[in-house]
């Protein structure tokens, strides 16, 4: 009985055994497919990988972790010997091998973006890569990993920085392809939210649906974003380096993670300001950026939230601050909103006084941003001064920016005063004294409407057109003078 007993209880735990391994066989398989589903691992092989790594991540499994390890060694290795091609087949196994690593995610970005592109002259083929990375870190990366806060910061450093700024020679292609793109998806630089979110007609769901699937973007989350730091021209990259970084704190854990984010914001946020509006090149071709004054209040905002919970870097973002405010006084003024001007300019003195005396004036402040001393009675840097204020104004007034034009206008009027008033009645009046202000506006429209020098005639017609009987008649068929000539030659006291 006992070895009869002794035999039963051995088959049963062979059984048990042999059941407990089939169960566990196909609850593996069931949790791995979880897994996959879930986007927690990749089980396939990677594509075009070599027989090798084939193999190995077969064969190995939970090993996967060396022969990433191994490969990212080589790919260091590519790095030093300035292979970047070679090196991205490498990374792109890794991130295969190992997908919830993000430092190989952005590394392989960043080559791409920034090491890759810059080997081709052609601005299509550089393009292609600039975009490559940013749909590796958006469309790849943030699938396997939606809540790592590095791959968000560097997504809105691509729109930022790479697409945004002007350190590439090719910034204004990328410009000009993203704003194409989001003309057919927004419909314009500020879209109907509502109509994305909820389309009531196939052409606005196809636009909704390409906004979701192909950029990866929640139009319910851009309505809050542009709410809150807007109106912004969506059109433009810093909008979505903004987007990107709000996504990304959504999902941040610590306050190194906050801080780095509204670094992003509040610096997208002054790019959005100098330059934030897609302007319409009415007498030539493409487009130009005007400076959005609308977001001096929200700008502002950003950059006071970012000093007050970044103790450490607060000397460092006051100083960007204080450029800010003092940009924006700028703006203001040129744009005909001197008593916004006037208020930022108050607020600029409270807070950086050590910089500016509480006795400076307004129009002393921007004299001096546009070159002129206060004392200054250089009589040819003065008129270099009222001649580019004229023609500003008339290149805005072309492009139907009727504020601005009236601002340029209003600075010249000022420029020249001022000058004026330093030297009438002295012994140097009529030996430096300056044209009247009308004459130096006639030079200028001469010069613009010259056929042969001159705008381009579309632009030319555009000017004639908005100034009617103020354009000056032609005194003679020879070339316009000099800037500085006129002036030394006939001095004038009169506007």
């Amino acid at each position: 009985m006992t070895g009869s007993g002794s035999k039963l209880k051995k088959v049963g735990l062979i059984a048990l055994a042999g059941l407990l391994l089939t169960s566990a066989f196909y609850s593996q398989n069931s949790l791995n497919k979880r897994r996959e589903a879930l986007g927690l691992t990749r089980l396939e092989v990677p594509k075009n990988a070599p027989p090798l790594v084939a193999f190995t991540t077969v064969v190995l499994g939970g090993f996967r972790g060396l022969i990433a390890n191994a490969l990212w060694v080589r790919a260091m290795e590519l790095q030093d010997e300035d292979k970047y091609f070679e090196k991205v087949q490498l990374a792109d196994w890794i991130t295969k091998l190992t997908p919830h690593n993000t430092t190989v995610w952005i590394v392989q970005a960043w080559d791409m973006s920034y090491n890759i592109s810059i080997k081709f002259s052609d601005p299509a083929d550089r393009w292609r890569w600039v975009y490559r990375g940013i749909q590796l870190l958006r469309d790849e990366a943030l699938k396997y990993n939606p809540r790592e806060v590095p791959i968000y910061r560097e997504l809105a450093w691509h729109f930022q920085n790479k697409m945004g700024h002007n350190l590439d020679d090719m910034h204004l292609y990328y410009k000009s392809i993203w704003a194409g793109w989001m003309q057919e998806v927004l419909g314009g630089g500020h879209p109907n939210f509502d109509e994305l979110i909820d389309p009531k007609t196939p052409e606005a769901a196809a636009r909704a649906r390409r906004l979701r699937e192909e950029f990866k973007m929640d139009p319910a989350i851009m309505k809050e974003v542009d709410q809150q730091y807007g109106p912004l021209e969506w059109r433009l990259p810093e909008s979505h380096a903004i987007y990107w970084a709000v996504v990304g704190k959504r999902n941040a854990r610590k306050k190194e993670e906050l801080i780095q984010l509204r670094r992003v914001i509040y610096q997208s946020m002054d790019l959005a300001f100098k330059r934030g509006r897609l302007i319409e090149n009415k007498g030539g071709e493409g487009f130009r950026f005007g400076e959005n004054i609308d977001l001096v209040e929200k700008t502002n905002a950003a950059y006071e939230e970012a000093m007050a919970e970044d103790q450490e870097m607060r000397d460092h973002i006051a100083r960007a601050h204080k450029n800010f405010l003092l940009n924006a006084v700028n703006y203001l003024y040129v744009h005909s909103r001197p008593r916004d001007a006037e208020r930022w300019f108050k607020i600029v003195k409270e807070k950086y006084p050590k910089d500016y005396p509480e006795n400076m004036t307004l129009d002393e402040y921007v004299l001096s941003r546009f070159g002129e001393d206060l004392g200054e009675t250089d009589m040819n840097r003065t008129i270099s001064n009222i001649y580019g204020a004229l023609e500003q104004s008339y290149l805005n007034l072309i492009d139907g920016e009727t504020d601005t034009y009236n601002g340029y206008q209003a600075l010249a009027r000022t420029i020249w005063a001022r000058y004026q008033s330093k030297i009438v009645g002295g012994p140097s009046e009529k030996r430096v004294g300056l044209r009247p202000l009308s004459e130096m506006r006639d030079d200028v429209l001469r010069r613009l409407l010259d056929p042969q020098t001159g705008l381009r005639p579309e632009a030319a017609a555009i000017l004639r057109s908005q100034l009617g009987d103020q354009i000056p008649a032609p005194l003679t068929n020879a070339p316009p003078a000099s800037s500085a000539s006129p002036a030394s030659t006939a001095p004038g006291t009169g506007q």
